[in-house]
């Protein structure tokens, strides 16, 4: 008489993880914005891409499949916790990544980011340190930025669209990008900020429960839904008055009339923020990196 079990266990525990389990870790979908926002930087430098491709197509690669699926491994790992309660599917809480792999490979893309940011010269290697402490400040003990929704928006809202911008820039320029670069990059990380509460809409429940003081929960849903619409539109409303200062009346009306529509989606996610944020994260959000584009076509065409 056998004593085998008569069904087999529907899940085998894993040694080492899927590849498609440390593709999802790596979150690719998470990687367009601080690709966009590098491209951005390149286009506003004005210097041409010709005979720099090769240059370019490491930015990029640094600025997403590197220093931005770095970030999404450490918050991965440091947040297995909160994912068991708001998104129990995830890798790591999953089991798809077993022990402490979660860990080690948010270690060694940040070295891999390291290494490829060094062969970009110098300022492009200090952005990408910054970018990667930041990244881990944001997620890891005892400082975990992100339990507190002011400074961990600040700090995702500069690593997704300013140091991207930042690098670009220096990336093409081999020096530190001017004064107006820098300028419009912070404006456009200041308005991320509002970007990143919006991402923050899905978690309230996960969040609440582990302590983490996102802006939705310090402040209700709908009182952080209107805060995030004017930080995302108050930057934007100072880069069209830049512009139109700076000689550039056409791409000042394009960015308004971007800022424009945004208004009108805004009404309506204000309706129902819980609800809405991740319809508005798709549809506003598009119109706010189109404005960046904008205004960095602006700076290429040479202000007075």
């Amino acid at each position: 008489m056998t004593t085998e079990p008569l069904i087999e266990p529907l899940i085998t525990p894993r040694a080492v993880p899927a590849p498609r389990a440390l593709l999802e870790l790596l979150k690719p979908i998470t990687w367009f914005a601080p690709m966009w926002a590098f491209g951005c930087g390149v286009v506003s430098s004005g210097v041409a891409v010709q005979g720099r491709w090769p240059l370019v197509v490491a930015g990029i690669l640094l600025a997403g499949p590197f220093v931005c699926a770095t970030s999404q491994a450490v918050n991965d790992w440091f947040d297995r916790h909160v994912d068991a309660i708001n998104e129990p599917q995830r890798p790591i809480p999953s089991g798809r990544i077993p022990g402490r792999w979660g860990l080690y490979v948010a270690m060694a893309w940040t070295g891999l980011s390291l290494a490829l940011a060094s062969v970009l010269g110098p300022w492009v290697l200090g952005a990408a340190v910054f970018g990667l402490a930041l990244a881990w400040l944001y997620s890891a003990p005892p400082v975990r930025l992100k339990r507190d929704g002011w400074w961990g928006n600040a700090a995702c809202g500069l690593c997704y669209e300013g140091l991207p911008w930042f690098t670009g820039a220096a990336v093409m320029a081999g020096a530190l990008p001017e004064g107006r670069i820098v300028l419009l990059a912070a404006l456009y990380s200041l308005g991320a900020h509002g970007i990143m509460t919006l991402n923050d809409f899905k978690s309230m429940e996960g969040d609440r429960r582990t302590g983490i003081r996102s802006l939705p929960v310090r402040l209700g849903a709908e009182s952080a839904a209107r805060l995030a619409c004017r930080v995302m539109a108050a930057p934007q409303a100072v880069v069209v008055l830049l512009l139109a200062a700076w000689g550039a009346p056409w791409h000042a009306a394009l960015v308004a009339a971007l800022l424009a529509g945004q208004g009108l989606l805004m009404r309506r996610f204000l309706a129902d923020p819980h609800g809405r944020a991740a319809w508005y994260n798709g549809t506003g959000t598009l119109l706010y990196v189109l404005g960046m584009l904008t205004a960095a076509l602006a700076l290429r065409g040479g202000l007075a």
